[in-house]
């Protein structure tokens, strides 16, 4: 590729949401007034965040939320602190949120939010006050019946936590269902935790199937070991795979006679230390990963990792988007021509919202299930989605992204007319 096109290529989140569903609404033949309807966000809101430091100071930071669709239910999605953070980061990962619902045919819209800060240079307290604020700021459009937060990118549990007792004091009641998510203590769901990754190890099984290779014995690389990269370590493990690299933002390591995901999550996670200190294995970077000899390459971290400048190099037979927009289009296209399976994103990742759902109606009525329960329901709508998507590649001759595509949009406008257009 050369420089030049390189730089052509198009890395705004938005811009590359809006192309997927531009595939599918040619796919689906829908008309250039519904074709406006569905790629308009519903609303964006952001907002200005005073907090007060532990130094005594103000600081200002920026927070945006956005619901891009309701058409099937209330929106859902999670909330990330990062610097990085842009309006356009979140109306794309709001976008993916609808699709991706529709995808799993789960009763919820697409949403998002994201504050532009750095939670490591915050004090546990400063967290809290700017969690605090950046909800209060966001209550007009947060609800159980509305819109529903989440954990994403730099938020956990208790964040959620957090969120959801502003949301309660304020309108004085307790209302767990919120925000999934949550603490165990508060209504949260058994399986939460490893629900993305739990949902990548299903889906892998039926791509190997369909691949007509084995999971057990497969070679897996990892760029992304937080929540969903690490549980997904130690289930694929569990399912036989060997694991011969992991990364994370500091670096990664190559172990051709694979890694213990026990010992590397009692680094990563118990001694709180980066992926290039584990003692085993070669260095390599996060952008070397991409393209080892493997035969499951798992996207785990964030956006635009692989594009038209690498995409040729990547030697895996499987791609497996953990993170959310990990390929570019350009990159989608050139891993297609190449016979590479790409299970992309809106369901690949899907069973952290999966599960979520399953939170969601676990507090509504307060009856809350064990961990197979959980694992066993999540089973069922991760292989009758990976089905019908399927069926839907093969129908349009495209790739399984094309097929999550037309499969998803196609839903939303059949909501959208059945509802018709108030008023």
């Amino acid at each position: 590729m050369s420089v030049a096109n390189l730089k052509a290529e198009n890395l705004n989140p938005f811009d590359i949401a809006q192309h997927y569903f531009d595939q599918a609404a040619d796919r689906l033949k829908l008309d250039a007034g519904m074709r406006e309807i569905l790629r308009t966000p519903k609303r964006c809101l952001t907002v200005s965040i005073p907090v007060r430091m532990d130094d005594g100071n103000y600081k200002v930071f920026i927070g945006h939320r956005v619901a891009h669709n309701m058409a099937r239910g209330p929106a859902k999605g999670g909330i990330r602190f990062h610097p990085d953070v842009t309006l356009d980061e979140v109306k794309a990962l709001a976008s993916w949120m609808t699709w991706k619902c529709a995808c799993l045919d789960l009763p919820f819209g697409g949403g998002k939010g994201g504050v532009q800060v750095d939670p490591h240079k915050l004090s546990k307290n400063e967290l809290e006050r700017m969690t605090r604020r950046y909800t209060s700021e966001i209550l007009p459009m947060i609800g159980p019946d509305k819109d529903i937060p989440a954990p994403d990118v730099y938020t956990d549990s208790q964040v959620m936590a957090w969120i959801m007792d502003t949301y309660s004091m304020t309108h004085g009641a307790t209302t767990l269902g919120v925000v999934t998510g949550k603490p165990l203590a508060l209504g949260g769901s058994k399986g939460r935790d490893r629900a993305t990754a739990r949902g990548v190890q299903f889906v892998l099984r039926y791509a190997c199937a369909a691949r007509k290779m084995s999971l057990k014995g497969a070679t897996v690389a990892i760029q992304g070991y937080g929540n969903a990269g690490g549980h997904l370590a130690r289930l694929l493990h569990e399912d036989g795979a060997i694991i011969v690299a992991v990364s994370d933002t500091k670096g990664g390591i190559h172990e051709p006679r694979g890694l213990d995901p026990v010992a590397l999550e009692e680094h990563k996670v118990a001694r709180k230390q980066p992926i290039p200190s584990f003692k085993a294995g070669t260095p390599v970077t996060n952008e070397q990963l991409l393209e080892l000899p493997v035969d499951i390459l798992v996207p785990a971290a964030l956006e635009n990792q692989i594009t038209g400048a690498n995409a040729e190099r990547v030697q895996a037979r499987i791609v497996a988007e953990a993170a959310n927009g990990p390929t570019t289009p350009l990159a989608d296209d050139i891993l297609f021509r190449r016979g590479i399976t790409v299970v992309p994103d809106i369901l690949a990742n899907a069973g952290g919202v999966t599960v979520s759902y399953f939170e969601w109606v676990q507090d509504f009525y307060s009856f809350f299930w064990d961990d197979d329960e959980v694992d066993r329901r999540l089973e069922v709508y991760m292989k009758k989605a990976f089905d019908a998507v399927a069926a839907k590649a093969a129908e349009h001759h495209c790739s399984l992204r094309g097929g999550a595509y037309v499969l998803a949009v196609g839903r939303v406008y059949e909501a959208t007319m059945v509802r018709g257009i108030f008023p």
